[in-house]
């Protein structure tokens, strides 16, 4: 009877070893587990942080070419806007307070940034037309640009007059007046047609008188696409 007792109590003892064995991986296998889940979150956290820092280091960058895209682009005063016309003037084919258009000729900079494109559409005024024989200085014409066309809008603009007159009793110089640049306010060889005429610039010529025009008949004439320059009298300031 004892050694039966003796059997069974080493028996269980034996069982509760077993089981205590078999129950420790089960422990490490928990922890094993819980330190990857611990790691992979960690390394997400580190993941989403670095991406957020990312982001907001995106958002900034981007804010500020913004804001300096914003940023206005000025013209100065005393810039030269060249034009080319769209139509003929004339102190005999005009009248005073008659509207022309003409584009921009070549690329107005301002820096290294083009303020105003080669191509923008311009629009103008003849402030003064007098035939030759209206009056007794001569004849005359003057113009002045008014706006030009940005982005869709037509921007307003303030230039200085630019003046031509032309004496009477068969003399062929046109003088050209009116703040313009150094070489006058034509550029380049400007033809006529019809009667031969032909308006060139001339050597020379100081910043006010800026040069001569010479005609081959008794009346001021620029033919289409002719070259003229504006000189701005005000600041222009260009929204991008």
């Amino acid at each position: 009877m004892r050694s039966r007792f003796l059997l069974l109590t080493l028996s269980l003892y034996l069982a509760f070893a077993v089981l205590g064995c078999t129950s420790k991986p089960s422990t490490d296998n928990g922890t094993d587990a819980n330190n990857n889940a611990s790691n992979s979150d960690a390394s997400n956290t580190d993941a989403s942080g670095a991406a957020a820092t990312s982001g907001k280091q995106s958002r900034k960058e981007s804010r500020e070419r913004k804001e300096a895209k914003r940023e206005p682009l000025v013209v100065p005063a005393g810039t030269t806007v060249t034009v080319s016309l769209g139509s003929a003037l004339g102190s005999k084919l005009s009248q005073s307070g008659e509207t022309f258009t003409g584009s921009v000729a070549k690329d107005v900079l301002v820096g290294n940034a083009v303020g105003i494109p080669k191509g923008a559409t311009v629009n103008g005024t003849v402030t003064d037309a007098k035939a030759l024989g209206k009056f007794a200085g001569g004849a005359v014409l003057q113009v002045r640009l008014d706006s030009i066309n940005l982005n869709g809008s037509d921007l307003p603009v303030q230039s200085a007059l630019r003046t031509f007159t032309l004496k009477g009793k068969g003399k062929r110089s046109a003088v050209m007046t009116g703040g313009g640049a150094a070489l006058g306010g034509l550029i380049g060889g400007l033809a006529g047609g019809g009667k031969g005429a032909a308006i060139g610039l001339a050597a020379g010529g100081g910043a006010g008188a800026g040069g001569a025009v010479l005609t081959g008949n008794k009346e001021i004439e620029l033919p289409a696409e002719s070259a003229l320059s504006f000189e701005l009298s005000q600041p222009l300031t260009l929204r991008r």
